[in-house]
């Protein structure tokens, strides 16, 4: 086989349609465009979106302004008040603690612990973020703040 034995498929190349070149070409006259009329002119086909000259749908819509971040990570949060609820002294903090208790519905979002109420006695908080005061707090009451990783699970749209 040599280079000038190479040949595309059968049916692999369309010969082009060539409008307007007589009766017996099936596409002389108007060419396949019909007779008159807006699609029969230059420049006459329009967009989808056309609706005759009246005001388009998308243009009666209000806008969409500003965006949505498709980074955005949204915490669980738990409240330093609702911990000094549920455990005692020298427990262990857990999400999966916090979802035996019913304070979480599910564990696919990450724990954040907030700074509302107050912490009197001492705990260990494992969590996925804390804020700067609610760290304080924990450590102030002699407990410890334990950061877990947490890895974002992308689920299908």
């Amino acid at each position: 086989m040599k280079l000038h034995d190479l040949r595309p498929d059968v049916g692999a190349k369309k010969k082009r349609k060539r409008v307007g070149r007589g009766i017996a070409a099936g596409q002389g006259k108007t060419s396949g465009r019909g007779t008159k009329g807006q699609g029969a002119r230059s420049g006459g086909i329009k967009p989808p979106y056309f609706e005759g000259g009246s005001l388009p749908l998308v243009r009666k819509l209000p806008f969409k302004r500003g965006f949505t971040n498709r980074f955005r990570v949204d915490y669980a949060e738990v409240s330093l008040g609702r911990l000094a609820e549920l455990f005692q002294a020298g427990s262990t903090v857990t999400p999966e603690d916090l979802l035996a208790l019913r304070v979480l519905h599910n564990l696919e979002r990450p724990v954040v612990v907030l700074a509302n109420g107050e912490l009197p006695h001492a705990l260990t908080v494992k969590a996925h973020r804390f804020s700067g005061n609610a760290r304080a707090k924990i450590e102030q009451a002699g407990g410890t703040v334990e950061i877990l990783d947490w890895v974002r699970v992308r689920r299908p749209r």
